[in-house]
């Protein structure tokens, strides 16, 4: 099934009260996210036996019922990491990047979202899915930095 082009593109930047290294470190343990994203309730890597996270490293997410792998297709540290995440059905693909650019002394981070979606199915359902993506980015980088701000009182 071919994917048309994308239908929504979600981009939000927060400025976070820490240096880009301390954040990339969090967004880099790429199968923890369940410690810092309050939403997630289970992650792991799904090759734990091998530590050297790059291109292709995958982990394994769990949201309520929902099961989704993330694998990275971007790796460029410490300023940007990219991913898919695989797991919704066939009509539906989401990449999420999220960019770090100092600030100061502290660090704005974007994360986007792009929403992209095929046939009939999809275009019924992509506004509640750009709706509920937005709503996603927004929790995921207030989190992080909850996480992070509350190591640096």
């Amino acid at each position: 099934m071919r994917l048309n082009d994308p239908v929504a593109e979600i981009r939000r930047t927060r400025t976070i009260a820490a240096d880009p290294q301390t954040i990339w470190d969090v967004l880099a343990d790429f199968g923890a996210i369940s410690s810092w994203a309050d939403f997630v309730d289970h992650s792991c890597l799904l090759s734990p036996h091998d530590q050297r996270i790059g291109i292709g490293t995958t982990r394994r997410v769990q949201v309520g019922r929902n099961t989704l792998v993330e694998r990275i297709t971007e790796f460029s540290p410490p300023l940007s990491l990219s991913y898919d995440v695989e797991g919704f059905p066939r009509w539906l693909m989401v990449r999420n990047g999220w960019t770090l650019t100092p600030s100061g002394g502290a660090t704005d981070v974007t994360l986007i979202s792009t929403v992209t979606v095929a046939g009939l199915p999809g275009r019924i359902a992509e506004t509640l899915i750009a709706r509920g993506s937005a709503k996603r980015v927004d929790a995921m980088l207030a989190y992080l930095a909850k996480q992070l701000e509350a190591q640096h009182v």
